[in-house]
């Protein structure tokens, strides 16, 4: 059975960091392209960051700078270090072994996680 699986998320004040994990099993991580989405209001998901199976990595603007995706082979794992977060970064998080550059229904097609809420307040 394929299966991702988020973790890392939580509450932070703004300014803070959090470190997002998606380990997969059944697939091997290095050989597809991963991505990190946020939920939208409504189901919608955007692509905020993607890494390639050779290790080219994507950012949105509005996370460029501050958001930093990886890859742990050997822990068959993607992160997101996610740093100066603001209110607006609030959202529940998924990863997906799909990349879709155009916002898409959460969860409707290919592989996700069931995804991660970060909450960023004082």
């Amino acid at each position: 059975e394929v299966q991702l699986v988020e973790s890392g998320g939580g509450l932070v004040q703004p300014g803070g960091s959090l470190r997002l994990s998606c380990t997969a099993s059944g697939i091997t991580v290095n050989a597809a392209a991963m991505g990190w989405y946020r939920q939208l209001p409504g189901n919608e998901c955007e692509l905020i960051s993607s890494i390639s199976s050779t290790g080219i990595s994507t950012y949105a603007d509005s996370v460029k700078g501050r958001f930093t995706i990886s890859r742990d082979n050997a822990k068959n794992t993607v992160y997101l270090q996610m740093n100066s977060l603001k209110s607006e970064d609030t959202a529940v998080y998924y990863c997906a072994a799909v990349i879709f550059s155009t916002s898409v229904a959460c969860r409707r097609f290919g592989i996700w996680g069931h995804g991660t809420q970060v909450t960023v307040s004082s």
